[in-house]
């Protein structure tokens, strides 16, 4: 006997329904045994967790299933390795303070560690004094949001990343704090996915890490006060739009790095109090629009083999240097920036300078290749030079040049 369509749809909707109407509510306290009740439950259940300390570590989740807690109970690691491990499609853990994991890299010790899992939410919890705090693996569709994540590691290799994906994609991490871990967020190959509004401060190597993560969006985070800001290698197809890069200092510090990054866009972001800007090395076909360069020591720092770069519309204001490279050519353009520095007329009241703009100054040019030479900054002889070389251009690259510099800072609000 055939069965129609609609009669086989139909029976698929009652089961789902009737899964539904199965699906049960367990309540824990701190005196039950988590695992026991994770192993008992349905598919689809809900656990509730009363408020208290639960000491416990490698509690395994491998069905659908949502876990919340009421007054953020406590799960306590305590130093043991791993505390929750979930291989699973559609799990949801949100209310949960999580302290102590243990502290291995030999199995990246996380309060959450995800395989293989696919739809999952991780909401509203805070992460204290973990390894890695929110750990996943070839996994897809996640929602991370919400979360604060802290530890007070005082030396690098005793900390990993806060939020770190590996092999993921299609996912969303969102509104999150992260402080105090090597990588605030770390992604290694992942795709389609959009980190945005998170507070990404006082990590040890870089609030943002990503390399082979294409088709990405980096949108109104903040990267403050970390070893280095943001680092992206060996990526293309990045968008990076209303970001705040604030406060990364140290010899090899910088707002942004670019390392073989192709066919992306950076717009709108506001880089201020950096060592560097934006270093940029082996980049093409970048946009560069509408950002905001303030009280940075170098705003950028461009290498020679970048190429077929556009920087347009962009505001360079009290850096010490505008820009700054390695080599005598330059293959990219520069175009209708403002730039505090120039000293420039407008005849024709166009608001755009009747001078060209050479933004890089030949003291820029020693410092790059000898750093010591800073010491000489502000003395005569380096005021001297500088002038010498905007009347007769000898060492500074001929191409790096704005032919219509405008003459007001552009409203960037």
């Amino acid at each position: 006997m055939k069965i129609s369509t609609v009669t086989f749809l139909f029976a698929l909707i009652l089961l789902w329904t009737s899964n539904l109407a199965l699906a049960k509510v367990i309540r824990l306290s701190p005196k039950d045994n988590v695992q026991q009740a994770i192993d008992q439950a349905a598919a689809g259940d809900s656990l509730i967790f009363a408020s208290g300390t639960y000491r416990l570590n490698a509690i395994i989740i491998r069905k659908p299933l949502t876990l919340i807690g009421i007054d953020y109970p406590i799960l306590d690691g305590e130093g043991k390795g791993n505390i929750l491990l979930v291989a699973a499609e559609n799990v949801t853990i949100q209310g949960f303070k999580i302290i102590n994991t243990g502290k291995s890299n030999m199995d990246d010790s996380a309060a959450m560690k995800f395989f293989d899992s696919k739809n999952c939410i991780i909401r509203d919890n805070i992460l204290d004094q973990t390894f890695f705090g929110l750990h996943f693996s070839n996994s897809s569709n996640l929602t991370i949001i919400n979360n604060t994540i802290h530890t007070d590691a005082i030396r690098e290799f005793e900390v990993g990343n806060g939020i770190h994906l590996w092999k993921c994609k299609n996912s969303f991490i969102g509104n999150n704090k992260v402080s105090g871990h090597r990588d605030g967020i770390y992604l290694e190959f992942t795709t389609d996915t959009q980190v945005k509004g998170n507070f990404v401060e006082k990590n040890m190597r870089y609030g943002l890490h990503f390399m082979f993560a294409h088709d990405n969006s980096y949108i109104r985070n903040t990267f403050k006060n970390n070893g280095a800001g943001v680092a992206v290698m060996y990526t293309k197809n990045v968008l990076m739009q209303e970001n705040r890069f604030e406060e990364n200092w140290g010899a090899s510090a910088y707002g942004v790095l670019l390392k073989d990054i192709s066919d992306s866009r950076v717009i709108d972001n506001v880089f201020v109090k950096n060592t560097t800007g934006i270093y940029m090395e082996g980049s093409s076909r970048i946009e560069f629009t509408g950002n905001e360069f303030k009280e940075n020591g170098w705003a950028l720092k461009l290498m020679a083999n970048c190429d077929q770069n556009i920087f347009t519309g962009n505001n360079f204001v009290q850096n010490t240097f505008d820009m700054s490279s390695n080599g005598s050519v330059v293959l990219n353009t520069i175009n209708q920036n403002y730039w505090d520095k120039y000293e420039g007329y407008d005849l024709n009241k166009d608001q755009i300078g009747d001078v060209p703009y050479r933004p890089i100054n030949l003291y820029s040019v020693i410092v790059e290749k000898i750093p010591a030479a800073v010491m000489l900054w502000r003395s005569f002889m380096v005021t001297l030079l500088d002038r010498m070389e905007k009347i007769l251009p000898t060492l500074t690259p001929d191409q790096m040049i704005d032919h219509s510099p405008k003459m007001k800072a552009y409203d960037l609000d």
